[in-house]
């Protein structure tokens, strides 16, 4: 049965899907092949989120995937929703933001705005349940001179390259916490910038207290290596338990003063360097996206960064009946996890809107993959 329009920019599927990133797609696909009517809302323009941003056709991108991990699987999904989208299984609202949801009746109604030419256009989407796949955004800390054009945040330095193939500059140092420096970095330089320091706050020993993990997930110590790879054919300096502790310039960034932490991740008096640059790439880390769910009253948990996340049981349901939530909404884990968390997500709505079904050996497959994650 095809998504049922009941009038102008109003739709009346059986899910909605908040987020286009790698679980909402992935959810989207996975709940129309369960026969599911689904509308997957999303605030760009093209699937993919942050994590699979890619140019615009116009711009000529000869190799789109080349700054991508797993893109031909992501095309893959793109390719499978697009049939869903002809077939009538599933209507997908792009460039459209969700702002509220609110419970109606049985389901609940989520209101959404689009900008266009002619003004901004409304879409309401009335759903038996809704699955939340809002992502996260970056944790910035200020300090002297985070204001100045030419300081980005290193997601949104990524951003500008993935998206629309240009560079915050030509020197561009790369600071902040968390692994995320180091793929942005590795980019940076395989695009043409030079990238003279990675400054990174803390200090990665602290993986080692983490071997067992790490070995039953090779993918992350072979992508662990081939950052690190990147960092030496590109001669490219890591300042671990350093930071950045102030940007100079007029008009633009042209140089930053670096520091070296102490215990207390003080900066130590006497330890600054300046590093001439033209752009900073900044960052500590990543924040979920909660602002929906909580405007719901979904219950929240301190994740292990220290950073609020969705409570959610083995079925990726929220505390509140008829919400579900997959990716970095239930605690930052990356877009490999994301995308099973997604499909474990579409599973159990689809138990839930269409009868009671066994757990199949596929499910089992997925949640030992969650949890190894």
């Amino acid at each position: 049965m095809p998504v049922r329009a009941t009038g102008p920019g109003s739709y009346d599927p059986d899910l909605a899907v908040v987020g286009a990133g790698p679980a909402g797609l992935a959810a989207a696909v996975e709940a129309a092949r369960r026969g599911l009517r689904v509308v997957l809302v999303d605030a760009g323009e093209r699937p993919g989120g942050q994590y699979h941003r890619h140019p615009a056709p116009g711009l000529g991108a000869r190799r789109p995937g080349a700054l991508h991990h797993d893109w031909r699987e992501f095309t893959r999904r793109t390719a499978a929703l697009d049939g869903f989208v002809r077939a009538g299984r599933a209507v997908h609202l792009a460039g459209h933001h969700v702002w509220t949801v609110v419970p109606e009746g049985t389901g609940l109604r989520l209101h959404a705005v689009a900008a266009g030419d002619d003004g901004d256009a409304a879409a309401t989407v009335r759903a038996r349940a809704v699955l939340l796949a809002t992502g996260s955004h970056e944790r910035q800390l200020p300090f002297p001179g985070w204001t100045l054009p030419g300081v980005v945040g290193a997601g949104g330095a990524q951003a500008m390259l993935k998206g629309g193939l240009v560079l915050p500059g030509r020197r561009v140092v790369v600071a902040g916490g968390g692994p995320l420096l180091l793929a942005v970095a590795g980019s940076l330089a395989a695009a043409g910038a030079r990238v003279p320091a990675v400054v990174e706050a803390g200090t990665y020993l602290g993986y080692s207290g983490f071997v067992p993990v790490l070995l039953r997930n090779p993918a992350k110590l072979a992508e662990g290596a081939l950052h690190g790879g990147a960092l030496l054919r590109y001669g490219t300096r890591l300042l671990t338990r350093h930071a950045v502790v102030e940007a100079h310039g007029s008009g633009r960034v042209e140089a930053v003063t670096v520091a070296r932490l102490g215990p207390d991740w003080r900066p130590l008096p006497g330890t600054g360097r300046r590093i001439p640059c033209d752009a900073l790439a900044v960052g500590h880390g990543l924040v979920p996206q909660l602002e929906l769910a909580t405007a719901l009253g979904c219950a929240t948990r301190t994740a292990a960064d220290g950073t609020a996340a969705l409570v959610l049981d083995a079925e990726q349901s929220t505390s509140v009946p008829g919400i579900w939530a997959a990716g970095e909404a239930g605690g930052i884990g990356g877009a490999r996890l994301a995308v099973v968390e997604g499909e474990l997500a579409a599973i159990s709505v689809a138990r839930a809107l269409l009868g009671g079904r066994a757990p199949e050996p596929r499910e089992a497959a997925l949640r030992r993959h969650r949890d190894r994650l």
